[in-house]
């Protein structure tokens, strides 16, 4: 399992790549075989390729994230963050749990947002 050290450090590497504009660095962070729910409740993004879109077209449209309060781990393989997705024009604010594996990578991202936490 890997420690609350190493998926804090993975989540800050995400927020790090998200706002340097390098989706292939967020996708290194995932499984080839990853589940992103984005928000919870929408059909999942199964897989690499799947992933690696959905952030091309994040990050194409203009979006940055900002922490609300620090990254934080568990007693078990999963990390959460609290953060405001600032999108031109919007923004949402966020709490994303992310699974982690044995080797230490993302196996699914569980995005909780709902119509309430958006602000235009």
């Amino acid at each position: 399992m890997p420690t609350q050290d190493h998926m804090k450090q993975t989540l800050q590497a995400y927020i790090d790549a998200f706002n340097a504009g390098d989706p292939k660095a967020i996708v290194a962070l995932y499984t080839d075989d990853a589940v992103i729910e984005d928000p919870v409740g929408n059909p999942p993004i199964n897989g690499i390729a799947g992933i690696e879109e959905f952030y091309t077209n994040a990050i194409a449209g203009g979006a940055k994230l900002t922490l609300d309060s620090p990254i934080r781990g568990s007693h078990g393989d999963r990390a959460a963050m609290a953060f405001t997705v600032d999108i031109p024009g919007m923004k949402i604010r966020a709490i994303d749990v992310m699974t982690f594996n044995a080797d230490g990578k993302i196996v699914r991202m569980d995005a909780h947002w709902g119509p309430d936490d958006i602000e235009t």
